[in-house]
């Protein structure tokens, strides 16, 4: 059996034990997943540390295949290695190696040993494939360590938060939780549904206004993410009072419960959008630019006061206006992906609105800004620095895939299809500048639309490819 070995090795201004305690901690696996890949955990044994199990299951084509992993030379502070037990290929040896270079820096090498199964036709059919997929997924993994370890530095020498999130098998969320616990957080997720045995999960039940006073016991911090999906289903009368319920009542009985605490966090950082401002054409819109008068205008207004308890009762309250969230794995890009790749997509409506976008990757810097950031009060913009029109948006995504633009959705063809969503959703245009974070310091990872896309759809160019 013919064996490859790819190579990926970076080097990043971070101590080696630092690293490999990031690669060490709950949610590492989770947060090196790239959004485009279909893979679930779904059972683990243990840590890292020899003789440790992870089970997978991953998406090859239609079909779907378990892949166990067993954890191998396990050396802290240098190395652990996964190798296969059971899954797709003839072998995997997955190498994790941390070497001190200095005393505040290193290099990450990933070593990848494997085998396809069916001998040298598999080789040749498939092996230029599956170098080009390690290539994309390591050059994916590498930037998200690099840039996590970046943002925690921030914060490193003080003392871990403990955080509750609610929301948190949403887009947002489901990122956010890894994302915290990989920085040495302690995270409890606040659930709908009974909490699951050995899981850091609180219920609560919003739409009854009930929530134990108990969970909050030790909390420094909250991030409040729940509420109905907005690009899910027609706006009728019934899907607007979930939209507005949801989000209003949910907040205002978080809220309150935060108020009737001895002790209560020091920090609630609470989500809502920019569609706060309605359809605002050219106008570049801060912190301070008055709401708009629509349906999800007048939603956002009533969000954002139902933190009005937690901000009587001093807790530093940062609502944090959402743009449109960049991620394949759900939201708006995911929804336009398919066309696109099939050379379908083309502008909405005229073409002339402006998008405020921001990758997910932003987002989770952006909440973490605003819990370690004591000047953060009040609203906060959560976009990119540049907003664009729909249809530069358009043309950079074709560019991105290398795939034609040439198919528009005219405006009424977009009100026919979604109704009342598509006026706010699609075709209203909402000019945003991120001001208060740019005001504080934070440093945007994908400033630019071409850079976050080809990141978000492992598009990026990697110079450090190795074959050996």
């Amino acid at each position: 059996m013919s064996a490859e070995c790819f190579v990926r090795r970076t080097h990043l201004p971070v101590s080696a034990a630092e690293v490999f305690r990031w690669h060490a901690r709950p949610g590492a696996l989770e947060r090196l997943t790239p959004p485009w890949e279909a893979v679930t955990v779904l059972e683990r044994t243990g840590d890292i540390t020899n003789g440790s199990r992870v089970t997978l299951e991953v998406r090859l084509g239609p079909w779907r295949q378990r892949w166990v992993l067993e954890h191998r030379a396990y050396q802290e502070d240098a190395q652990f290695c996964d190798v296969q037990m059971t899954g797709p290929l003839a072998r995997w040896e997955h190498l994790h190696r941390f070497e001190p270079d200095g005393a505040s820096a290193s290099y990450l090498e990933d070593r990848i040993t494997y085998a396809l199964p069916l001998g040298s036709v598999a080789r040749l059919l498939a092996g230029p494939f599956l170098l080009r997929k390690l290539h994309r997924l390591f050059t994916y993994r590498h930037d998200v360590t690099m840039h996590d370890l970046a943002a925690h530095a921030v914060c490193r020498q003080g003392t871990p938060m403990h955080v509750l999130v609610s929301g948190s098998t949403g887009l947002v969320g489901s990122a956010l939780v890894p994302f915290l616990t990989t920085g040495g957080h302690r995270v409890t997720r606040l659930v709908r549904t009974p909490p699951r045995p050995g899981m850091a999960e609180v219920q609560w039940q919003p739409d009854a206004g009930c929530l134990d006073a108990a969970a909050f016991d030790g909390v420094d911090a909250v991030v409040h993410l729940a509420g109905e999906n907005l690009a899910t289903g027609r706006w009728n009368t019934e899907k607007k009072a979930r939209i507005r319920d949801g989000r209003v009542q949910g907040t205002r009985t978080l809220c309150e419960a935060l108020a009737q605490l001895p002790n209560p966090p020091g920090v609630l950082v609470s989500a809502s959008a920019i569609g706060y401002y309605g359809d605002r054409g050219a106008d570049l819109l801060h912190e301070g630019s008055p709401a708009g008068q629509d349906f999800l205008a007048e939603v956002c207004r009533a969000w954002e006061e139902a933190t009005e308890p937690a901000v009587q009762c001093g807790i530093r309250v940062v609502p944090l206006r959402l743009g449109m969230v960049l991620s394949p794995a759900g939201g708006a890009l995911a929804t336009m992906l398919l066309p696109f790749q099939i050379g379908l997509g083309g502008t909405l409506g005229t073409g002339q609105q402006s998008m405020s976008w921001i990758a997910l990757d932003d987002v989770l810097g952006a909440i973490h800004h605003a819990l370690v950031t004591p000047s953060l009060r009040g609203p906060v913009h959560a976009v990119a620095p540049h907003a664009v029109t729909n249809r530069a948006f358009t043309t950079i995504l074709g560019q991105v895939l290398g795939r034609p633009t040439f198919v528009p959705l005219p405006s009424c063809a977009a009100r026919f299809a979604f109704g009342e969503m598509a006026d706010a959703l699609l075709l209203a245009s909402t000019r945003v500048a991120p001001a208060c974070l740019l005001e504080t310091g934070y440093a945007f990872r994908y400033p630019d639309l071409a850079s976050a896309l080809r990141h978000l759809l492992g598009k990026a160019k990697d110079a450090s490819q190795q074959k050996v």
